[in-house]
């Protein structure tokens, strides 16, 4: 069967696998788990799905979609929360058959394709003692989270994943495969540590990497009082930059290990990691243990990819929003508490990270993520499975941030909904969205990156 594309000019089945790569269409058998995303609700059906093996082919799959006037997307892991990682009827070209990675140990740098994902990037460089920070989930794509700053275990005490970059390679619309670093294209550099996808497909990042041969880490349990969450928060403030902590609090889950009267009351459900030997880290975690009895302790050494456990496929409806606070007060944990309770949905949350440290001590300016002097990072989130309900937990979860806002307007773009271009200027204060949208005018003039926060280009 002959399949063609609505928006563009070219025959799929015309397209030669030797020089595109891997060409998966509706009807292969792989085509419904290669356009899948980890977000419920998205259900979008590329015309075609195209997995490069090398900058080449991108750059040629790139070249096919400005020519023909086909949309393009750009997947790296399938963690995008709205899908803009998977064309509805357009080109998803798909970074996955890319995983080339290429150590260097001594030198305590790493070449790595953007179809890694953070666990199978992680697991690679612990084998020698090193590490580069990401998030907090090892399927993430390491092309999505760094190009939108990346927020994680290791964010007090290295920083974010772009203070970790060294140089990059990037296909912009043109089809150039360009090398970018503080010499060559610095401007596109600064543009892609924190602005998204907006300036071409990234095909490798060199990364700096960090001597880390262990951590003390996994996650720790408390009741969720007022008073709990304030004393976790400030303890989490006051720790070495060596700790880092992401603080959920949420009706406990039907866990095994918590008695079931437990269960479905508020409890900070805390995800612990301190980058040092597990005797200093015991130490640290000290504080955290007599804010209240544990209801679980799951804390120890193991190798930093240890805080990546495998994951089940899961698909949930969710209704999020994301912002940055200045402190928690007892007010504030009264109102986190009493929402939590006030949910109707199946799983609701808010989780808290404490940032500070390595990541605050880099100037605004010095890249694309300007949040640099943001205290907390607040996610609220309500999971449910009847997609009738969705207004409802949307509602709930904008009332709840609504109750929350305090001095910074912020929000990180890498959890950014479909919320308009208000958040996405939110997304880069200052004068980061202005300088951005020059940039894009310069390397992406007629927006063909456009599935993502978008950035339109300037207009003068």
């Amino acid at each position: 069967m002959t399949t063609t594309v609505e928006s563009g000019s070219f025959v799929v089945d015309e397209l030669d696998p030797a020089l595109y790569g891997q060409i998966i269409k509706p009807g292969d058998a792989e085509y419904d788990k290669a356009r899948a995303v980890q977000t419920g609700g998205v259900d979008h059906r590329p015309a075609v799905v195209i997995r490069p093996a090398d900058a080449a082919q991108v750059s040629r799959i790139v070249t096919l979609a400005r020519e023909t006037g086909t949309e393009l997307s750009v997947r790296s892991g399938g963690h995008s929360g709205v899908g803009h990682g998977v064309s509805d009827g357009g080109i998803c070209l798909d970074l996955t058959a890319m995983k080339a990675l290429d150590i260097d140990v001594e030198g305590r740098t790493a070449w790595a394709q953007t179809g890694l994902t953070a666990g199978e990037y992680t697991v690679a460089v612990g084998e020698h003692g090193l590490a580069t920070g990401f998030g907090d989930t090892g399927t993430v794509g390491i092309g999505g989270i760094t190009l939108g700053g990346g927020i994680g275990y290791l964010v007090r005490k290295h920083g974010l994943t772009v203070d970790d970059v060294l140089a990059a390679e990037i296909v912009t619309a043109d089809g150039r495969i360009l090398h970018v670093d503080e010499e060559n294209h610095p401007d596109l550099f600064w543009a892609i540590r924190g602005g998204g996808g907006n300036f071409g497909v990234v095909t490798r990042f060199k990364f700096r990497l960090h001597e880390l041969k262990g951590i003390y880490g996994g996650f720790l349990i408390l009741p969720a009082t007022p008073e709990a969450i304030v004393a976790f928060v400030e303890e989490a403030d006051a720790a070495p930059e060596e700790l880092s902590t992401i603080a959920n609090i949420m009706p406990a889950p039907p866990m095994p290990f918590l008695p079931e009267e437990l269960h479905g009351t508020p409890v900070i459900f805390a995800m612990i990691c301190y980058a040092g030997p597990a005797e200093e880290g015991e130490r640290v975690l000290a504080p955290f243990r007599a804010i209240a009895t544990p209801l679980a302790d799951m804390v120890e050494a193991m190798p930093y990819s240890g805080m990546y456990p495998e994951e089940e496929e899961m698909y949930p409806l969710a209704a999020s929003v994301n912002l940055f606070i200045d402190h928690v007060d007892l007010a504030v944990a009264e109102t986190i508490v009493e929402r939590i309770k006030s949910s109707t949905a199946l799983m609701a949350a808010t989780q808290l990270r404490v940032l500070g440290g390595a990541m605050a001590r880099v100037p605004s300016d010095a890249t694309a993520f300007a949040h640099r002097r943001s205290r907390i990072m607040v996610n609220l989130a309500a999971i449910y499975a009847d997609p009738s309900e969705g207004d409802r937990h949307a509602a709930w979860v904008a009332d709840f941030a609504a109750s929350l806002k305090q001095s910074d307007d912020g929000v990180y773009v890498n959890f950014l909904l479909n919320e308009g271009e208000e958040r996405i200027r939110a997304a880069y204060p200052g004068g980061t969205y202005e300088r951005l949208a020059k940039i894009k005018s310069k390397y992406d003039p007629t927006n063909l990156f456009r599935l993502n926060q978008n950035i339109p280009p300037a207009s003068d």
